[in-house]
């Protein structure tokens, strides 16, 4: 960070609680004029770190982060591209011309949860000991709680621009000086997995059965799922592993609780995983699981979502904006050609004509595609389409556009096993038998994807159309391949899939998979971009101007220096 990051967003718990009426939780604000309120006369009982834990999550909500959620973790992607209606700065990152004066180069919106964050473990000690009704305890699950927010921060910030500042203290008054160099990626991602670490424990597991806090704010589950991402960054497979089995056992315990007070739930087992089912019980339409999962949202596959309350203040503008809405059906953003165009002749190798996400995830044509996903409150459409042509899909459609945003749900913490998994069981050599051990883990892998595949293609039990797991057992490649296949068909659009890129080319050491994957949605100088994204430092963005201009210790990213850019190392 630097002085101007020092001068705008940290004017300590005053800037947090300017946020604090976007969550509704108290009317402090009212009760004194802003410039008035002081840090004495602030932090002195439970409700004010409460009001604070708010202003994260209203923060973290705001058009800017949510923007950039979507923005950094997809764009680049094979999966997005921008229409002509799109602003500049949008059609430049599709094109990979990557500009350090680019918009969504801009971090600040991110800094300033995380000094709200850093703010609240600052004072929440302080405030335990001067009120006697806030509990060690319910101090301990606040810090749980924001340390989590500001790790899933920096989180994004390392998967965007590699190295990063790396700050933990509050800045609360202009003496802290924030011109510091950038922390490398490993290192933080090391200090993020000890920082969670420590704290996973103090975490409410629980808000209340039924509780809508379940979802909408960080529980000990939503610990475990970043927990388990961070550590498949980190490469340690098996602790990621261990922290997936915590959610998928929790999930169907939850089930079986479930079964105890319901006869036929929306709920169903895809081999030992409990997920909601596209056509419940043989259903004549498809669609339920989009219904409930995007469209009513917190659903029983929820562990973590960002809450929007449909109001006539509150508007998701990462989906009215960038996807379009029912008033206006066109976003900024798009689909390429080559992942909607031949589904119903069965020759698209994205999507098969039975997978009930490609009617979900978009509206296409064999000219054009919109996007469907979070727009949509609710889809319904024949269940069977093996034969004849695709079928007509009805919709629901939303009063505002309010969908929450996802952050981590069940499939993507069963398609991170997997991926574990596989890379727990290492190579197979050309012609060799699987061991055992690598049998085992590349079966457990394979048993995870199926399940999401199955609830996808309304395939309960096996048929001829299902996956066959003799296809994929014999690589680790084909395996992992298969597993980055499914997460894309699961998770796109959910601002998942440039951030798997950038993990599969970390991990191999070069960007050639994901260059081969990312390039067809190019229509020209494709050669030029070959050679512009093979270098590592291709796969994160610049720094944007402004912070290079007040931090002369935050030196650019070679792939975009500049030189009129003078820094100082």
């Amino acid at each position: 960070m630097k002085v101007r990051m020092n001068k705008y967003i940290c004017k300590g718990v005053l800037t947090i609680m300017a946020a604090v009426p976007l969550a509704s939780c108290n009317d402090f604000l009212t009760i004194m004029p802003l410039n008035e309120v002081v840090l004495e006369n602030y932090w002195t009982e439970e409700a004010d770190v409460n009001s604070c834990v708010y202003g994260c999550y209203a923060q973290l909500i705001s058009s800017d982060c949510l923007e950039r959620m979507l923005v950094w973790g997809e764009l680049r992607s094979d999966n997005l591209t921008a229409n002509a209606n799109a602003e500049q700065d949008l059609i430049r990152i599709t094109e990979e011309n990557l500009l350090e004066t680019n918009a969504y180069t801009n971090w600040l919106s991110f800094y300033e949860c995380i000094n709200r964050c850093n703010t609240v473990i600052h004072y929440a000690p302080m405030v335990q000991e001067k009120d006697p009704n806030y509990t060690e305890a319910e101090m301990k699950a606040h810090i749980a709680e924001v340390t989590a927010l500001r790790s899933l921060c920096y989180f994004y910030l390392i998967r965007t621009f590699r190295d990063v500042p790396y700050v933990t203290e509050p800045s609360i008054d202009d003496n802290v000086n924030y011109r510091i160099p950038a922390t490398k990626f490993d290192d933080i991602l090391s200090y993020l997995i000890n920082d969670l670490e420590n704290v996973k424990n103090d975490a409410v597991r629980s808000y209340g059965e039924n509780s809508t806090d379940n979802m909408t704010r960080i529980t000990r589950w939503g610990i475990y799922a970043l927990l388990a991402d961070l550590y498949l960054w980190k490469g340690d497979y098996q602790r990621s592993i261990d922290y997936c089995d915590l959610i998928i056992d929790y999930k169907i315990d939850e089930y079986e609780d479930m079964l105890e007070e319901q006869t036929s739930p929306e709920v169903e087992l895809y081999g030992i995983f409990p997920l909601i089912s596209e056509a419940p019980n043989n259903a004549t339409n498809s669609g339920t699981a989009y219904t409930r999962i995007f469209g009513d949202g917190l659903s029983f596959e929820s562990i973590f979502e960002l809450n929007f309350v449909d109001d006539e203040e509150t508007v998701n503008s990462l989906v009215n904006d960038f996807y379009g809405s029912t008033s206006n059906a066109v976003g900024a953003l798009t689909v390429p050609s080559y992942i909607y165009s031949q589904v119903a002749e069965g020759t698209n190798k994205y999507f098969r004509k039975t997978d009930c996400r490609f009617l979900e995830n978009m509206k296409a044509t064999e000219s054009a595609a919109d996007i469907r996903k979070y727009v949509t409150a609710g889809v319904s459409f024949r269940a069977n389409t093996t034969t004849g042509g695709l079928p007509t899909v009805e919709e629901t459609s939303r009063n505002r556009m309010t969908p929450n945003w996802i952050v981590y749900r069940l499939t993507d913490v069963m398609l991170m096993k997997a991926e574990a998994e596989v890379m727990l069981a290492g190579d197979v050599e050309d012609g060799a038998t699987l061991t055992e051990e690598q049998s085992a883990h590349y079966r457990t892998a394979f048993s995870c994807v199926s399940a999401v595949w199955k609830r996808a293609n309304n395939k309960r039990v096996a048929t001829t159309d299902t996956l066959v797991y003799s296809d994929y057992a014999t690589s680790r490649l084909a395996m992992e391949n298969l597993v980055m296949e499914e997460r894309q068909r699961e998770l796109m659009f959910e601002g998942k899939r440039w951030f798997d890129l950038v993990r599969l080319s970390r991990r191999d050491g070069n960007n050639t998979r994901m260059l081969n994957l990312v390039i067809p949605k190019f229509k020209e100088n494709t050669v030029a971009l070959r050679i512009q994204l093979a270098s590592p430092d291709a796969l994160y963005f610049p720094y944007y101007r402004n912070e290079l201009d007040a931090n002369p210790y935050l030196v650019q990213n070679p792939a975009y220096e500049n030189e009129n850019i003078t820094t100082t190392e």
